[in-house]
């Protein structure tokens, strides 16, 4: 199953989809060179790709941690790699404001997992027409998540999209719960893995989140093989210096390599 989203290429390859591109938009640079190599991956796989980066980071553990370049600007960019590059653009919203202004630069929107029964974010949301990209709380049951579906659909808005992202695993982990793919796909909305923010380890003493990059792999052929519709990945050309999120993102040169072992086991259980 595929989302209901503008521009969304290569809609009848019976492929999984995949959003994948930085966790923030870091400068008027990075953005554009991911999307680029994103793109061309998915132009020779026929992959249905949406550009993902958040504008802001409106969560961060640390007061002194990065947020953003400045809202408009990095809206602006993220349009102009979806002009650029004939793509659909998400990107992270947490406020009712925000779900206005964001949706008149990007195609989709995204509600972060902390923010999944926030019934006024959820509806505001709902009421831009947009696709919503609902990612389940770590804290919730999937079974749970059709009661952010219902505020979603309250507005007569039906473009959903459900992510699993990792269920807490004590104070510091996460752990998948591969039966919440499929509890989730009873909703009949496409769902997502996230594979990199599964790989998280929040809560870190640093006020800084860990993670387990080389894992990515694993958790991404599981997710395949349990026949999720989509993936979420992120990805950056120098994870080590990115400024939010580098500890569990793929390396942005590594993504074709498993892109192509994921689409064998596509093939594999279709």
């Amino acid at each position: 199953m595929l989302p209901n989203i503008p521009n969304l290429k290569y809609t009848d390859s019976y492929n999984f989809f995949l959003i994948s591109g930085p966790c923030v938009i870091e400068n008027d640079i990075t953005p554009f060179l991911i999307a680029k190599e994103i793109s061309a991956i998915a132009d020779e796989f026929q992959i249905p790709f949406i550009f993902k980066a958040s504008y802001k980071k409106a969560n961060r553990s640390r007061l002194e941690s990065f947020t953003g370049i400045g809202d408009l600007e990095a809206l602006d960019i993220i349009e102009k790699v979806g002009f650029e590059y004939g793509i659909p653009t998400i990107t992270d919203i947490h406020t009712e404001a925000e779900a206005v202004v964001a949706s008149e630069y990007v195609d989709a929107l995204q509600i972060p997992a902390f923010l999944c029964r926030q019934t006024d974010l959820l509806l505001a949301a709902g009421h831009t027409g947009k696709s919503v990209n609902i990612k389940k709380g770590q804290f919730l049951s999937p079974e749970s998540m059709k009661f952010a579906i219902d505020k979603i659909k309250q507005t007569g808005n039906e473009n959903i999209i459900l992510t699993e992202r990792g269920s807490m695993f004590g104070y510091q982990d996460l752990i998948v719960d591969y039966r919440g793919i499929v509890a989730m796909q009873k909703n009949s909305f496409p769902v997502v893995l996230d594979i990199t923010h599964s790989l998280q380890q929040p809560n870190q003493a640093t006020g800084i989140s860990g993670g387990h990059p080389e894992l990515i792999e694993t958790i991404a052929k599981a997710g395949i093989a349990v026949g999720v519709d989509g993936i979420f990945i992120e990805t950056h050309p120098d994870p080590a210096n990115a400024k939010s999120d580098g500890a569990n993102m793929l390396q942005l040169d590594l993504l074709k390599e498993l892109i192509e072992k994921l689409i064998k086991i596509r093939k594999a259980i279709s």
